[in-house]
Order: C-alpha cells, then sequence, then structure tokens
C-alpha cells in the first residue's frame, strides 16, 4: 500500500473548505487544463498542414527523383535506363527535360519553366486529375499539345483548343551570337495548347509540360535528362529502393523522396511547430507556478499532520512524496481534462470542419486537423518535469520540517 499517495489523495479530495488554498488548486488545474488543450489544438494544426502539404505536392511529385549532383543534366542511353528499369522495386522511370524558356501567346509573353515528359508520366502521379479546362493528352494524332498551369493561362490569356493560335516557346541557342540576325540566337518552336491544370500557385504560375521528345529539340538536349522521376512498385518500401538505386548509380548522382524534394519547406513547418511547443511548454509553466503556491501554503496549513505523522515514524522521504503526490495529482487531473478536450475540439474540426480559413483562395476550407500520438507524449512528458519542477521545493521543505518536528 502506497501510505504517501493514500494521504495525497485524501488531501486533494477532502470535502473540507481550505479557502484560499482550495483556490489556488483549481486555478493551477484549469491552467494545465487550459496549456495542455492549447499545445494539442496547435500542434494537431500544424500535423494537419504539414499532411496537407505533402498531399499537395503529390499529385506532381514522383516517389523518387534522380537528378545529377554536379552540372543540370545528365547523359542518359538505352543501357543506362534498362538497369534502372531492372532493378526491383522500380514500377515506372520517366524521363523529364526541364529548363526555364520564354513562352509567347499573340502579343504577351513570360518566362515560364518548361518541362518536357516521357509518355508514362502520367502513370505516376495524379495532374491529369487536377486539369480544369481541355485534356492532359501531350501527343495526339502526331500532334504536340503544351499543359499549361492556371497562373501562366491567367497572365498569357491562352484559350486551350484553340487550333489557330499556337503558343511559341523560345530558348537561346548553343552558338554565338549575330548582332545582325538576333532572332537566329533563338531556337523557337510552335506547340497547342491543350489543357490547363490547377495544382498549387508555385506550380500553376510557373509551369508548362510539354512531350519529352519536343523539349530535347528546343533545348538542344539531345539524349540528356535533367531527371528521372520513378513510381515504386506496391510492396515495396520507399527507402528500400532508393538506397537500392544509390548503390546502383554511385555517389554522382542524387535520389530524393517526395520530402525530401521540399526539404526547406517542410523543415520550416517543422522548426515552426518546435517553437510552438517550447512557447506553449514556457505557458504552462507559467500556468503551474500555481501548483508551487498551493503546496507551500498546504505545507504550511498541514503542519500538525506533518508533526503527528513523523512522531508515528514516517520518515522525510514519505513526507516528502506526500506533496509531491499532491502536486501530480493536481497537473494530472487538469492534463487529463485538458488532453480530453484537445482531442474532442480536433475530433469535431475534422468532422465538421468548424473553424474555417476565412480565404476564398485557399485550397481548403476548414484548417486541417491531424493529431499524432508523439504529441500526447511529449505534451505528458513536459507536464510531468514542470510538475516535478515547481512541486519539488515544498516538498523538500516539507521533510525537513517532520526532521525538526521530529528532534
Amino acid at each position: 500500500m502506497n501510505v504517501p499517495f493514500l494521504i495525497a489523495k485524501r488531501y486533494f479530495f477532502s470535502k473540507k473548505k481550505r479557502n484560499i488554498i482550495s483556490i489556488i488548486s483549481n486555478i493551477a488545474m484549469i491552467g494545465v487544463a487550459v496549456g495542455s488543450m492549447a499545445l494539442i489544438i496547435v500542434l494537431s494544426v500544424f500535423n494537419g498542414l504539414e499532411d496537407l502539404i505533402r498531399k499537395i505536392y503529390s499529385s506532381f511529385d514522383p516517389d523518387l527523383k534522380i537528378t545529377v549532383v554536379e552540372g543540370k543534366a545528365f547523359e542518359t542511353d538505352t543501357e543506362f535506363m534498362n538497369r534502372i528499369r531492372r532493378m526491383p522495386g522500380v514500377a515506372v522511370v520517366s524521363e523529364v527535360i526541364e529548363d526555364n524558356a520564354l513562352l509567347r501567346y499573340n502579343d504577351r509573353q513570360m518566362v515560364v519553366k518548361v518541362k518536357g515528359v516521357s509518355e508514362n508520366f502520367f502513370q505516376q502521379n495524379e495532374i491529369d486529375t487536377s486539369v480544369v479546362e481541355g485534356h492532359h493528352h501531350l501527343i495526339q494524332n502526331d500532334t504536340y499539345y503544351a499543359l499549361v498551369g492556371r497562373g501562366v493561362q491567367y497572365q498569357l490569356s491562352i484559350k486551350p483548343g484553340n487550333q489557330f493560335v499556337p503558343m511559341q516557346f523560345l530558348y537561346p541557342r548553343n552558338t554565338k551570337f549575330n548582332p545582325m540576325n538576333p532572332e537566329g540566337a533563338f531556337n523557337s518552336m510552335p506547340i497547342l495548347p491543350g489543357g490547363v491544370f490547377a495544382i498549387e500557385r508555385q506550380y500553376d504560375d510557373a509551369y508548362v509540360f510539354v512531350p519529352l521528345n519536343y523539349a530535347a529539340e528546343l533545348l538542344e538536349y539531345g539524349r540528356k535528362r535533367t531527371a528521372l522521376e520513378i513510381k515504386v512498385d506496391e510492396g515495396y518500401r520507399i527507402e528500400q529502393v532508393k538506397q537500392s538505386l544509390q548503390e546502383l548509380l554511385g555517389e554522382k548522382f542524387r535520389i530524393q523522396n517526395s520530402d525530401e524534394q521540399h526539404t526547406s519547406l517542410l523543415r520550416a513547418v517543422k522548426v515552426e511547430k518546435l517553437f510552438v511547443f517550447v512557447t506553449f511548454a514556457f505557458i504552462l509553466f507559467i500556468a503551474s507556478l500555481n501548483i508551487f503556491f498551493s503546496l507551500s501554503m498546504l505545507v504550511i496549513d498541514k503542519k500538525k499532520d506533518i508533526a503527528i505523522l513523523a512522531s508515528m515514524g514516517a520518515t522525510a522521504t514519505t513526507i516528502r512524496n506526500i506533496f509531491l503526490f499532491e502536486g501530480a495529482l493536481v497537473a494530472f487531473i487538469g492534463a487529463a481534462y485538458g488532453l480530453s478536450m484537445g482531442m474532442l475540439i480536433c475530433n469535431l474540426q475534422q468532422t465538421f470542419g468548424v473553424i474555417s480559413m476565412g480565404m476564398a483562395t485557399s485550397l481548403v476550407e476548414a484548417y486541417p486537423i491531424k493529431m499524432e500520438i508523439q504529441d500526447f507524449i511529449f505534451t505528458g512528458a513536459a507536464i510531468v518535469l514542470i510538475t516535478l519542477l515547481v512541486s519539488i521545493r515544498p516538498a523538500r521543505k516539507a521533510a525537513a520540517m517532520s526532521v525538526t518536528e521530529n528532534i
């Protein structure tokens, strides 16, 4: 039988009014509850934002992306491609040529990212589901078509399906500049706008998809490729396939999974989440100072009880543990209420979208929420540490008082 816990429990649940001590304990409990609830809600929002970012980019990014460490492009041949395709776990390998070029349409022009892709490109992503106008086919009846971002369409007033007004790409040639013929310094190739996609502003305002052969001719890349995009077969772990490909290709090539393709953005979200956790943990610490004051006053109030327990043979450790348990009861009951309320509010937001983003242009109507078990574990650990810090001094004071009374 744990005597210190039983006595602490009796002090906590005693129906006898303790006026100011009882009020301060209740304030401490409410403070811990509100702090832990707020911490869980905010951390869940950050988890939801991180998950939303992954979902947005998953329609554009491959499972694995192979690029060269030095330079912009690398040579490929049939043997090189076959070695990658034969690798266990590799389902689809798409060849990519990506570079900046000038796009003209009627009397307007802008610099865009031209992304030439092989015919199997749409087998490994969901860009075709993001087409809002026209079609996603890049080759139809031996005719080349371009898939344009919505932002590019707005900037140039592009009309998909217009067979009479093609777009015009211009790209500098690998020749010396001739001042007598400035237009001869650029490759110029027409292409019809086939469709418009809308994913996310970063892509919508910059990207134009074209057939791989068209991009190779326009940009003069030949057999060079800027990237290879890979879809991992079902039943294989992405990290396992990534490691096998790295061993096959060597250190000259960089292989990135979907998260590593947006390292800076995801790192920024994680850093913000860490700072929020630290900030709310500090708020929890301030709220928990009421536990310190309530325990200090309780030690004074229970001076006679301490003397009686000491005379009955209770050790200083036993007396100290009574007040440590008392502080733990205040904190843990408050935390239990707070975490339960936080979980309830997060579930309501997930189910009904109670709080909206408040922006007409937002990708989702309500704030995204995703609860993770580690957030509850970290919050609980923070409460345990804070409770120990604020309770240890009054508990030691009670232990010292018991020694004095025993003497």
